[in-house]
């Protein structure tokens, strides 16, 4: 230490501390002053003077700028500020040096984002040409004027559509038949005007279809605001309600709303029923849940006949239910809750069919009388099976429909009420991907369900379940001569260290040669127990005609095998996650598939801290990586009672205020364990606005890996300042946001346009 004219101490700085021409640059005199100021124990923001400071920094700034002139070199990173934050838990203590980005309002939080988001657009400013090649490539594969398959709901016919140069979709029906006029119910183009930000939450007609509820989130905070429709007149009603969370729902008698509000953690934790006409603050409260492990919510059944209040944990679940016409009632409880049984429902005939996982891993489907839903009454429908994973049902008047999972491949199973026959819905492909249809009739005998594959688009299918035949009502048009007959697809195992077999999903240009030569591009997720099922990208085929394989690493922490395969991923095990995603990607290697220097992985939430922990444990593996709003503060944040999601997942991850949890994180959270190593190019996006993922998170990781790095390969954070967990909201906007991403992966691996 030596001292500065007014005998305060300051830190000499030696040779890998002085600033360098690393630091004089493009960021500009923003980056060199904060670490000035920082390496003289100051902060900005902080009001000391020094005699000389002023004099010293005029110099500073003449070095800088006589840099600059003489050298025509390429834009530097920002340099976050160093502030150490010390935090004392179970006889450890962690300094973390960038804590202070957490101050949102702070200047200089916006000052060192704005400056990221700078020195990014500089450093990815010759690739423009081809982020606009890849976007209008995308834009070309699809049918900008399009409308989705109607919907029949009684009289009525409700469909989507878009048209060309649009950002968003125009909700419709018609009435009686498809010929009738189209009456428009909701042009979110409209609403969506003047704003940077729009996103349509929940959208209700009411029972007699008069009226209109939807919900609207302006910032990408998810906090929506709910408003009523009049359809006959075309006008807003004044009622407003503000503090949604994706969750209202219609009673029977056309004038009553139930619907959730958030605490200021962002957990939606009361429920309210509200009369149309009065003001909400009026409005009675129907559930206030203070276990802040538990989120409320709200659903309706098929039959329309009840409400169901439904509360759940990561593990456990219970539910309260309400005859939909009879608002003036009290909801009645189905089953206390009790830890980690789980439970969900539906109603039909006077029962109500329960899904649950009591004595069943894997889940079982049980029936009750629902005017006594004695857990002694239960009988059983469908058993547990340890190797087929029950994930859910559907109820129609004459039929019964599950939704299992066998050996990661989705199945439809049809049980006809009237002669108790079942059968399954059958399908080729080695992987593919279902997903329900709304289904809002009950009774008819039509299923309809949408069916993809990574060389399939969507599909949207009407299944006679009485003759058992399908019918094709719509796939998307892949403009521009799509030929899914020039791909293959396929599924294979990976042996993990430990003797598992992780999935995997594959998909790649027909003729290509196992030589280890091809570019890879491998996606992960595995948390939460989520299944990414291979499904169809247009957007993919960008990859995929520029000679990439495309994979998907189903690890362990993901749900495709059955409800163990997330237990095998989750909490004290989750390192397995981790593991599997790098053993996934060793075995493509060996099969030829790839080799080191062309992959790319991408992962973002929770996938996000996938790639956070595969960086830092095998840097050498990888030549690029894309983490979206990445989940890698795994300790400070699960130690902050305040943030969203934190108290709900702590089943998810731990508590780390118990010391096995806190050890077992710390020894893998992405944040906590950057070292001094070479690290491949990286790209980082955060949302100013994110309620998931606090931007804070991927700011701070990028300070830290800037700080101690070895290598000179790019790293990149993009912050979308008046955006969410899911980016931009429009259409385009979100093609030019996966054109960015993949501009940033074809241009480190050096791919041709």
């Amino acid at each position: 230490m030596t001292e500065d004219c007014r005998g305060l101490s300051v830190p000499v700085l030696s040779a890998k501390q002085s600033p360098s021409a690393r630091d004089l640059s493009a960021a500009g005199i923003y980056s060199f002053k904060k670490k000035f100021l920082l390496l003289r124990g100051v902060s900005q923001t902080t009001k000391v003077t020094y005699a000389a400071s002023n004099c010293e920094f005029l110099l500073l700034s003449c070095i800088f700028l006589l840099f600059a002139s003489c050298r025509n070199q390429a834009a530097r990173p920002p340099v976050a500020m160093v502030i150490p934050h010390d935090t004392a838990l179970h006889g450890d203590t962690r300094t973390d040096n960038y804590f202070w980005l957490r101050q949102r309002d702070s200047q200089d939080v916006t000052d060192y984002l704005e400056a990221e988001n700078a020195y990014t657009a500089t450093m990815t400013k010759h690739t423009e040409a081809l982020q606009e090649k890849l976007f209008q490539e995308m834009v070309g594969r699809i049918k900008e004027t399009d409308l989705e398959v109607p919907e029949e709901r009684d009289q009525y016919y409700y469909y989507a559509r878009s048209e060309e140069g649009k950002q968003y979709q125009i909700l419709c029906r018609k009435k009686d038949s498809l010929t009738a006029p189209e009456e428009i119910l909701l042009d979110q183009n409209v609403l969506a005007k003047d704003e940077d930000y729009f996103r349509l939450g929940i959208v209700r007609v009411s029972p007699n279809h008069k009226l209109l509820a939807y919900s609207v989130d302006g910032s990408g905070a998810e906090r929506y605001t709910i408003y009523v429709k009049n359809l006959e007149t075309g006008e807003l009603l004044p009622d407003r309600i503000t503090n949604n969370y994706y969750s209202l729902e219609w009673a029977n008698d056309n004038q009553t709303l139930y619907y959730n509000t958030l605490d200021d953690a962002q957990r939606p934790f009361k429920v309210f029923k509200h009369l149309l006409g009065t003001v909400p603050q009026a409005d009675e409260l129907v559930h206030f849940e203070e276990d802040d492990a538990y989120y409320v919510s709200l659903s309706k059944s098929k039959d329309e006949q009840v409400l169901f209040l439904e509360l759940n944990s990561i593990t456990t679940s219970e539910v309260w239910f309400l005859n939909a016409g009879t608002s003036g009632r009290k909801f009645k409880l189905i089953q206390p809750r009790r830890h980690k049984i789980e439970y969900s429902l539906d109603h039909h005939g006077g029962d109500f069919f329960i899904m649950t996982n009591e004595d069943a891993i894997n889940f079982k489907l049980m029936r009750v009388p629902a005017s006594h839903p004695d857990k002694e009454k239960w009988t059983e429908v469908i058993p547990h099976r340890q190797t087929t994973k029950l994930s859910g049902f559907e109820l129609f008047e004459n039929h019964l429909v599950v939704y299992e999972r066998e050996k990661g491949l989705e199945k439809i199973r049809i049980m006809s009420f009237a002669d108790g026959k079942t059968h399954y819905v059958s399908f080729e492909e080695p992987a593919y991907s279902i997903r329900t249809s709304r289904n809002p009739e009950f009774s008819t005998n039509i299923l309809r369900f949408k069916y993809s594959s990574l060389v399939t688009p969507e599909s949207v299918f009407d299944y006679n379940m009485d003759e058992r035949t399908r019918e094709i009502k719509k796939q998307k048009e892949v403009l521009g001569g799509y030929d899914p007959a020039q791909y293959q697809t396929e599924r294979i195992f990976a042996p993990a260290r430990d003797g598992a077999e992780i999935p995997i999903s594959l998909v790649y240009k027909k003729g290509l040669s196992k030589n280890g030569k091809n570019p890879l591009f491998l996606y992960g997720y595995g948390s939460y127990g989520v299944t990414i099922d291979p499904d169809f990208s247009s957007t993919r085929l960008s990859l995929l005609d520029r000679g990439f394989v495309y994979a998907i690493a189903h690890v362990r922490g993901g749900g495709l095998l059955g409800r163990p395969w997330y237990e095998e991923g989750k909490l004290l095990k989750k390192k397995n996650t981790f593991t599997d995603f790098i053993d996934v990607t060793e075995f493509l290697i060996d099969q030829g598939f790839t080799t080191k220097g062309k992959i790319a992985i991408y992962g973002g939430s929770a996938g996000g801290l996938l790639m956070g922990t595969v960086l830092n444990m095998r840097p050498d593996l990888f030549q690029v990586a894309v983490a979206k709003v990445p989940f890698v503060d795994v300790i400070n944040t699960m130690l902050d009672a305040s943030i969203p999601l934190t108290v709900i997942e702590y089943e998810e991850w731990g508590n780390p205020n118990e010391k096995p949890y806190y050890d077992y994180m710390k020894s893998y959270s992405p944040y906590d364990n950057v070292v001094a190593q070479d690290y491949p190019d990286i790209l980082i996006t955060a949302g100013l606005n994110d309620p998931r993922v606090q931007y804070w998170e991927p700011a701070k990781w990028t300070a830290k890996l800037r700080a101690l790095k070895t290598d000179d390969n790019i790293l990149l954070l993009k912050t979308f300042m008046g955006a969410g967990h899911s980016g931009s909201s429009g259409r385009y906007d979100r093609f030019k946001d996966i054109a960015f991403d993949y501009a940033f992966v074809l241009d480190r691996l050096q791919i041709g346009v």
